[in-house]
């Protein structure tokens, strides 16, 4: 199809609703707007075609067999249109929302405030993907993904939900009589990380100092802090999931360093499904609540 020869689209819509309609005035108020303008579009359009779509000789205006023509064609293929459309916009509905996040926010996080998203909303399908690995949002697949990072993620949009300094924690036990001033002071221990993420890594690599920190273990997101209570060693862990065990005595806070980073939001360009837009609303009402007492 030759695009550059199709008449505007404004001046298509003006004469599709003049042929539904039956007279200028009707068609004016369908599309919101004055018979006028109307009037104005109706001549673009056969001024465009080169072919006179309207008679105009009587008190009224009527179509020509031109006009009747093309007002067909108009009709049938509006029609397939809307009918596509509407087969879309179904299947969309259909198809479950699917959020990926790390196993760490889908624990500490989206867990504890998931039930609440469900009782408000039971319409909406959910297939949550805790993985550690990335996986971008695009048409089709995911719809959102909660990231750790600074937003600067090429080709997707970011917003931030929830910002989240490092903090290096350990056990107690692990470190006790053991003075502790800089990075180098751990380097005898072992390390603990979040398989597939790289939140420790990089901060053992920016604050190693002239040593290499060495890693002990690497476990799903869900069980590091299991492990770090036990101490079976030292991990950089995002300080608001790691707040309660530091104020109640089981951590010991031994680094703490904020860069910018923190969860966010992320989707592909362009318009959100409905339902990932109620999501990241959701999301974004939670984490401007009030932190609970306790």
């Amino acid at each position: 199809m030759d695009w550059l020869r199709m008449p505007p689209l404004a001046a298509v819509r003006a004469f599709a609703a003049f042929a539904e309609a039956g007279n200028v005035a009707a068609a004016g108020r369908a599309l919101n707007v004055s018979h006028a303008a109307i009037s104005q579009q109706l001549r673009a359009l056969e001024s465009h075609l080169g072919a006179v779509l309207l008679d105009r000789s009587g008190r009224g205006l009527s179509m020509t067999a031109e006009g009747r023509h093309l007002a067909r064609a108009l009709e049938l293929g509006f029609g397939v249109i809307g009918a596509a459309v509407e087969e879309l916009s179904r299947d969309s509905a259909a198809r479950p929302l699917q959020v990926t996040m790390t196993p760490t926010f889908a624990v500490h996080w989206l867990m504890p405030r998931l039930a609440g998203f469900r009782e408000a909303h039971p319409e909406i399908d959910l297939v949550l993907d805790p993985r550690g690995d990335l996986s971008d949002p695009a048409p089709g697949g995911v719809d959102i993904a909660i990231r750790f990072g600074q937003g600067n993620w090429p080709g997707l949009e970011a917003e931030m939900l929830l910002p989240a300094p490092m903090s290096v924690v350990a056990a107690p036990q692990l470190v006790k009589g053991r003075s502790v001033t800089c990075p180098e002071d751990l380097l005898d221990l072992p390390w603990l990380e979040e398989l597939g993420t790289t939140e420790a890594g990089k901060w053992r690599r920016d604050h190693g100092g002239k040593g290499t920190l060495r890693t002990g273990v690497t476990l799903p997101g869900n069980l590091l802090l299991d492990a770090v209570r036990e101490g079976q060693g030292v991990a950089a862990a995002v300080r608001p999931f790691a707040a309660a065990d530091v104020k109640s005595g089981r951590l010991v806070e031994l680094f703490c360093s904020d860069d910018g980073r923190g969860y966010h939001i992320v989707t592909s360009p362009g318009a959100l499904r409905p339902q990932a837009r109620v999501f990241a609303a959701w999301l974004r009402r939670e984490q401007a609540k009030p932190p609970a007492r306790g």
